[in-house]
């Protein structure tokens, strides 16, 4: 078992991952007996990793940083980096080694406040490890002053620092941090490749992960979430019943309501633990003793880190919401396969009593501009329209459809 074993339907990045750590660590060995470095090598100091949600984008990130820091004695026998079991694999893989920086957006943007002490750590040596890696998610998120800052420490990296950049597709990132990054395009996983990872690594029942697998249409971390999450089974299949819920304006307000209820609740459980657990160490760092009074001028420091928690929060819901637009986007695509007779395979084959009575009672146009209710749903939020009154005006046009 390697790093590369998790990674769902990217045979061909993997392999060039691997080759490229094989690289880098001929690079800190020779650097480490004061040799000359390798005349060619496949490593550089700036990856853009980019591909469709779900693919594994930050997974596969991950999994590079973990090749990269690994530190198995086999690596000496000619072994690959990348065991997965060593000291630097398992702590890069699971967010706490030392020289792996992880930066994410706690709201719609990544603020300078957030990437300052983050760049400036790039401009040192590894601490312990073998490189200084910072690794930013959903780099698309950099607003004008953080990609600024960032484009400078890719410009002019130290030698052991490695920029691991993540984003929906290369043109997400600003052209001057993306044309000095290598880019990695991830692809979507097939069903298939997604059913045998959830029936072997997770131990699910082959029929359930080949639905969970065909219901998400490869999106790899929403199947494993459908396979061993009831509650997100659950959520899921009140979404789907929406749209037998719009046949009036009563129903269709109410299932507003519900759906922006259960983002809601969905970001607060999500948060709460880590909430209570970021601000015990905020105020651990500050001095503070345990359940005791803060020292005198910290207050400041706590509002900040509570109000970037609320914006996680809201950042959150959105992301709740948008796993069920994806979903009643899905439904309505299957609606409209139906329609057309097409031999597609239905992502909601569990539910094709309903889908083919929804096909029956409506015209292939009528399920067109249903779809396009959605989509206009979504980006409506991104417009920081109000969650209810977006996703009224999406149910109202569901009914009228």
């Amino acid at each position: 078992m390697t790093v590369w074993d998790d990674l769902v339907g990217q045979e061909r990045v993997s392999e060039r991952l691997d080759g490229a750590a094989r690289d880098a660590d001929a690079l800190v060995t020779a650097a480490a007996a004061d040799a000359p470095p390798p005349e060619a090598s496949r490593m550089t100091h700036a990856w853009l990793f980019t591909g469709p949600p779900g693919a594994g984008v930050t997974q596969t990130a991950r999994a590079f940083a973990a090749a990269l820091q690994c530190v198995s004695p086999d690596r000496a026998l000619g072994g690959a980096p990348g065991c997965g079991f060593c000291d630097g694999c398992h702590t890069a893989l699971i967010g706490t080694h030392a020289d792996v920086s992880t930066v994410v957006a706690m709201g719609a943007e990544i603020l300078y406040k957030h990437m300052k002490e983050t760049v400036r750590k790039s401009f040192t040596s590894p601490a312990n490890g073998r490189w200084q890696i910072i690794l930013v998610e959903e780099a698309e998120r950099l607003n004008e002053k953080s990609g600024n800052a960032v484009l400078k420490a890719v410009e002019e990296p130290a030698p052991r620092t490695v920029w691991l950049l993540c984003a929906p597709s290369i043109e997400d990132v600003l052209p001057t941090i993306r044309s000095r990054c290598r880019h990695l395009n991830l692809s979507t996983p097939s069903v298939a490749a997604v059913a045998d990872m959830l029936v072997r690594r997770e131990g699910v029942e082959p029929d359930v992960a080949a639905a969970v697998a065909r219901a998400t249409q490869g999106d790899v971390d929403r199947a494993r979430r459908l396979a061993t999450d009831p509650a997100a089974r659950a959520r899921r299949a009140s979404v789907l019943k929406l749209p037998l819920r719009v046949e009036d304006i009563g129903g269709a307000l109410k299932a507003a309501q519900e759906l922006v209820d259960v983002a809601a609740e969905d970001a607060k459980q999500l948060a709460e633990e880590m909430e209570a657990k970021e601000t015990e160490e905020l105020k651990a760092a500050l001095g503070a003793p345990q359940g005791g009074r803060l020292p005198r001028g910290t207050a400041g420091v706590i509002k900040e880190l509570e109000d970037d928690q609320k914006r996680r929060r809201r950042r959150t819901q959105r992301n709740t919401l948008d796993i069920a637009l994806s979903d009643l986007t899905g439904f309505y695509r299957d609606v409209l396969a139906l329609q057309l007779g097409s031999r597609v395979a239905l992502a909601n084959g569990d539910a094709e009593d309903v889908l083919e009575r929804m096909a029956r009672g409506s015209s292939p146009e009528s399920t067109l501009r249903r779809i396009e209710a959605i989509a206009a749903c979504g980006r409506a939020l991104d417009r920081n329209v109000a969650p209810l009154l977006a996703v009224e005006a999406m149910t109202m046009a569901l009914r009228a459809g």
